[in-house]
């Protein structure tokens, strides 16, 4: 490094506190990749977070314009260099990746690397994540010029220390994040279980009081018609109950803002908070849309929120575009991402996993329809139509 002993202190102890300060799973593996490409003077940096197929369910980059990569394309798989780290579980510190037996290649526009230093991020005995540098600029304390015609210096043993350093408070820091994310879902979970239990209490009793009153009244009818009147009053008594309990549920459940506020400005103002909450950049455009049946101004802000995220927290997307434009008496609403993407003629399992059931479940419960256009590397567009009213 070609810090003083007391400014290079100071650096590592900004980068670990920034590594903690975040707790979006994302904006601390961007933390972490920006903090180690500073700190070891390296022209590249990256993170990947490997999935259960041989690719990364997320993978991030410092040092590479977004134009870069985009025309790089999809994103790497577990081969060559990466799989070393992610399987050996050990540091990898190359003075040239390029003649590396292991080295495969990579897309035409991807950068050049020369000298490469990589390590496994590690959470007990589990892999968790492969932290890599390329391309040294500047050489360290008492070291001679760099000595590379590209001018690249060569990654040292000291460099190699460091960011073992780093990579286990990234392993934390992830971690955390992770919990983090997992904690406010179970919290998710809970809250509907609650509504879930306070819908059955308060509904299936009286419904219960409903059916033996009513049953009630039909032996009364013939022998007691005056009696069987009153029964039959009771039952219509009970059904008001239960449909006002009923109600009651419902709107608990539906979002206030849509009644106070309309479909449009409740997306809108939703979209503004994940903006800012997240390093992605959100944006929603509405186009003519009128006020829709309830149930469907429900459904479609339910989808959308599925699908923010989905975007938001598997794809890896660096935008998200959500628009909702009037079509006939209806509306559709389009949310399209530029993250990782995925076949959509395979996702039996991932279709479960990123709750895209449940949004064509909504999407036809109220006589709309939901389409998925999404492959490896090319984003995702989720399109849901619904009638008017």
């Amino acid at each position: 490094m070609s810090h003083g002993p007391r400014s290079g202190l100071a650096a590592v102890s900004s980068a670990l506190l920034a590594m903690s300060r975040h707790l979006e799973v994302r904006d601390v593996l961007k933390t972490i990749v920006a903090s180690a490409r500073e700190l070891l003077d390296a022209q590249y940096a990256a993170l990947g977070v490997p999935d259960d197929h041989g690719g990364f369910a997320q993978f991030v980059v410092d040092g590479v314009s977004d134009e870069q990569w985009k025309a790089i394309g999809p994103l790497p798989r577990q081969h060559g260099i990466l799989a070393a780290m992610l399987n050996e579980a050990r540091p990898q510190r190359l003075a040239d990746v390029r003649q590396d037996p292991r080295f495969e290649g990579w897309p035409s526009a991807h950068p050049d690397l020369a000298d490469f230093l990589g390590l496994p991020i590690r959470d007990g005995d589990e892999v968790i994540g492969a932290l890599f540098l390329a391309n040294k600029l500047r050489p360290a304390e008492g070291h001679p010029p760099c000595p590379r015609p590209e001018g690249t210096c060569g990654f040292t043993q000291d460099d190699e220390e460091l960011l073992g350093i780093l990579a286990q408070h990234a392993a934390i820091a992830l971690t955390n994040a992770r919990l983090y994310e997992r904690s406010r879902e179970l919290t998710i979970a809970e809250e509907r279980s609650r509504l879930a239990h306070e819908l059955h209490d308060a509904v299936s009793q009286k419904l219960f009081s409903l059916r033996l009153t009513a049953q009630a009244a039909a032996r009364l009818v013939d022998r007691d018609p005056s009696r069987a009147k009153g029964e039959l009053q009771q039952v219509a008594a009970l059904a008001a109950e239960a449909a006002d309990e009923l109600r009651a549920a419902v709107v608990e459940l539906r979002p206030a803002a849509l009644d106070e506020d309309g479909l449009v400005a409740t997306l809108r103002t939703q979209i503004q908070v994940l903006d800012r909450a997240h390093t992605a950049r959100v944006t929603f455009a509405g186009h003519g849309v009128r006020a829709l049946p309830a149930a469907q101004e429900e459904a479609v802000l339910r989808v959308a929120q599925e699908a923010l995220h989905n975007a938001l927290r598997h794809s890896g997307a660096d935008h998200v575009d959500v628009t909702l434009d009037r079509r006939g008496s209806g509306a559709v609403l389009r949310v399209t991402d530029d993250g990782s993407g995925f076949d959509p003629q395979a996702v039996r399992r991932a279709g479960r996993h990123l709750g895209l059931v449940s949004m064509r479940d909504r999407a036809s419960g109220v006589g709309g329809r939901m389409t998925v256009e999404s492959a490896p590397g090319k984003g995702t567009t989720i399109e849901m139509e619904v009638p008017g009213g």
